[in-house]
Parts: C-alpha cells; sequence; structure tokens
C-alpha cells in the first residue's frame, strides 16, 4: 500500500503583498504528477489547507479542483483534516458531493465520517469519532486512520470528555483517546496510520527554532499543549504529522512520525529548507518505510543585508 503524505499547503497566503497562487497552482500540480507517477493508493494532508479561515474565491477553487485531480475519479483515496489556520465548518461543509469523488474531510476532533461505497471499489468500512476504516481499490487489507485534527486545549478537553474538575492534561487525554481506537480497531490485519495537526515532539527535547514564530504564536494563544511522541499508541505504522513546515523526522522507531513540510517557503527564515512530500510504502504487520521526494516549484525567499543603499538598490534591481 502506497501512501502520499502532504500538509501546510496554506492556499491563499501572501508573503507580504505578493500572491502565492500562482505558485501554489505549481506545486500542487507537482503533488498531482507524484501521486500518478507513484501510483499511490491514498493522499493524506494533514491540516492547514488553507492560510485563512475565510479564504478566497480563488483559493477555494484550487483547493477543490487539486483534491478532486488528486482522488482521480474515486481511484484513490483523498483523507484531509483541519489545520490551526483552518476553518473546521468550511473544512467539513461539502462532505457529501466530496465523498461522491473519494474524498473525506474532517473538521473537529470528535467528527465521524459517514459510510460510503463507490464503484471503484473505494468504500469506508467502519467509523468512529476521529477514526476511519477504508476498503482501496486493489488492496486486499484495510487503511485505518485515527484522525484528529487540530482545536485548542480547552475544546479539545470538552470534545474528549473532559471537564473542569479533571485534571488530565491534554497529553493523558489525546493518549487515552488514541490508545482506545488503536485497540479497538488496529490489529495486525491492515495498515495502521494516525493523523493529526499538532506540536509533536520527542520528550525533553529542545524545541528552540523547530517553528517560525507565526506558528508558535497561533498555537500558544489558542492554548495548545506540546505533544510527546510517548503518547501515541504502539499499534502504528505511520504517523503523519502538519504543522511544522520543515521535513523532520521526529521519531523513526518503533515507527516513523513524521512532519511532510510545506509544500512550499512561507517564511523568510524558511528560505534555505528543502521541501517535500513523504512516500510512505506499508503492508500489514511489517515496519512501514518512507522516503522524502523533493519539490521543485516555487521562488525562493530571499534575504540580504547591506551597508550601503547604492548595493541594496542594485540588489534588488537584479532579483
Amino acid at each position: 500500500m502506497k501512501l502520499l503524505h502532504t500538509a501546510d499547503w496554506h492556499l491563499g497566503k501572501r508573503l507580504e503583498h505578493f500572491s502565492r497562487l500562482e505558485e501554489q497552482q505549481a506545486v500542487l500540480e507537482e503533488v498531482i504528477d507524484i501521486a500518478e507517477r507513484e501510483q499511490v493508493d491514498a493522499v493524506l494532508i494533514a491540516g492547514d489547507m488553507f492560510d485563512h479561515a475565510n479564504p478566497s474565491i480563488e483559493a477555494i477553487e484550487l483547493f477543490y479542483r487539486s483534491l478532486k485531480r488528486l482522488a482521480d475519479g474515486g481511484r484513490r483515496a483523498v483523507v484531509g483534516i483541519a489545520g490551526n489556520h483552518d476553518s473546521p465548518d468550511r473544512i467539513e461543509a461539502p462532505d457529501p458531493l466530496a465523498r461522491a469523488c473519494g474524498i473525506l474531510l474532517l473538521g473537529y476532533p470528535q467528527s465521524r465520517l459517514q459510510p460510503f461505497e463507490l464503484e471503484t471499489g473505494l468504500k469506508v468500512l467502519r467509523t468512529d469519532a476521529g477514526f476511519v476504516e477504508l476498503g482501496l481499490p486493489g488492496q486486499e487489507v484495510p487503511l485505518r486512520l485515527i484522525l484528529t485534527p487540530y482545536s485548542n486545549e480547552v475544546r479539545m478537553k470538552k470534545y474528549l470528555g473532559s471537564n473542569e474538575q479533571q485534571a488530565e492534561s491534554l497529553r493523558q487525554l489525546l493518549q487515552a483517546h488514541w490508545q482506545r481506537l488503536a485497540n479497538t480497531y488496529c490489529d495486525p490485519a491492515g495498515v495502521n496510520v494516525l493523523m493529526t495537526h499538532l506540536f509533536v515532539v520527542k520528550k525533553g527535547q529542545d524545541t528552540s527554532g523547530l517553528e517560525d514564530e507565526e506558528e508558535r504564536s497561533v498555537l500558544t494563544l489558542g492554548g495548545a499543549q506540546e505533544i510527546y511522541t510517548e503518547n501515541f499508541p504502539p499499534k502504528l505504522h505511520y504517523a503523519a504529522l502538519g504543522h511544522l513546515h520543515s521535513f523532520i523526522e521526529v521519531q523513526t522507531q518503533p515507527y516513523p512520525i513524521i512532519y511532510s513540510s510545506s509544500p512550499l517557503c512561507y517564511s523568510v527564515k524558511d528560505r534555505a529548507k528543502q521541501k517535500y512530500v513523504v512516500l510512505v510504502e506499508a503492508e500489514a504487520d511489517q515496519p512501514a518505510s518512507y522516503r522524502q521526494i523533493p519539490l521543485k516549484s516555487g521562488k525562493p525567499a530571499l534575504q540580504q543585508r547591506f551597508e550601503h543603499i547604492d548595493e541594496a538598490l542594485q540588489w534588488l534591481q537584479a532579483h
């Protein structure tokens, strides 16, 4: 089974007053070409599909057009979750039409996807709050997905059944939620994946420099806690993360926990980093393997310091 992991498209995002829509269209064409070339069975989009809760018409059109092409008439599953920049309601709004194309979109951690079956053989076998099991065309074993879109800590605790009298941390609640789903559905007879849009690190890891200031401020203001790799259930093949814009191998054993990176450079601080999608190959009861596929579209962000105005003007004209 081949899965393509991508995240943080941020459609509609600008760099200062420069539109990035043309670059976003080009890089999504590249992602679609990779999905076709590698003949992937499912595409996983780990949040922040838009840059704003109320995106432009152009960004919305690009989003739906790209998802439809990725789904390839229902021959490939496309599964996306909301990130901290997305409106959960907007992400879930096209559900009836999206399902008809093989596209599954989850806005809230407690949302439950509706069963369906397409003529291609793509079908939902089982669902639960934050979980779906898929039968994929041409695959004998199912794909199990534990799905946790972003929500701030107060709302996440409410969704997970906590109340003001309970002292459990968000980490404890997520761990219990994920473990329950894994124990119930994730046996060795399928491919088991967790996808979430949260700030995930190893316990005790130095997190300085991992996030750009914009992403850190959003999560800090929202009251989101760092989640540790030790909170993830053991019965998985792969964990697809979104939120950080660099490719990061948070953990590789006993299974990969990976940030795929954003498809484009979205800040000057991020200017020197190569962007990727991640191709995951998995089979039942075997460790998953993965490799980065570099993305070549998009303009580089440049930054230069000058001591004299004439030098600055000359450099700007050259670029």
